[in-house]
């Protein structure tokens, strides 16, 4: 999971961060996959993952687990050092009184939102919506995207089985928590 965004300030110095920490990662990757001209590819972990760090992706941890899976869908792994590591970044923020709220995330969020349009979306719903579930709503959002940039409905995205989904979209799931004491969780 990526830390995203705390209210409105600390969205800039979190982006930056995960920059800085994304690069630490690739550079990491590529001094142990020397010989791996793969193993950063279209800005993703082999080609797979956009993430350095991940709790799962077992088969970009270990050449077994890799060798494990249907053929279909192994990568080229080269050498014993793992391309990903579950070690996490922390990073610090004293919070201040403009701080409103934290985003928990996984990667899939951010192929249809930027830093800022998280921020805007989640700031606007707690503001319009106060009853309402944020998570859910940026979820119902991806959705939405995901089912416009592919051309089609909302609808007709919903009917197409989980697995199968994957095509159109990456698994996300979004926690919002509240600094005021609420938490909300959500997945598609």
């Amino acid at each position: 999971m990526l830390l995203k965004c705390i209210g409105r300030q600390f969205e800039h110095e979190v982006k930056q961060s995960c920059l800085l920490y994304s690069a630490a990662g690739s550079l990491r990757i590529k001094a142990e996959h020397p010989d791996d001209n793969q193993a950063i590819s279209n800005d993703r972990v082999k080609g797979q993952l956009k993430v350095t760090r991940a709790f799962g992706a077992g088969f970009l941890k270990k050449p077994t687990c890799n060798e494990a899976l249907l053929e279909m869908f192994r990568v080229d792994y080269m050498g014993t050092a793992p391309y990903l590591s579950c070690i996490p970044s922390v990073l610090h923020h004293r919070l201040s009184s403009s701080d409103r709220f934290l985003v928990l995330s996984s990667d899939g969020l951010y192929q249809y939102f930027s830093n800022e349009e998280v921020v805007a979306h989640v700031t606007w719903f707690m503001e319009n919506v106060p009853e309402g579930d944020p998570a859910q709503y940026l979820i119902a959002e991806l959705l939405l995207r995901a089912a416009n940039k592919n051309g089609m409905e909302f609808h007709e995205l919903l009917d197409i089985p989980q697995g199968d989904r994957r095509k159109y979209h990456d698994d996300v799931s979004v926690m919002v928590v509240s600094l005021e004491g609420r938490i909300w969780r959500s997945s598609g």
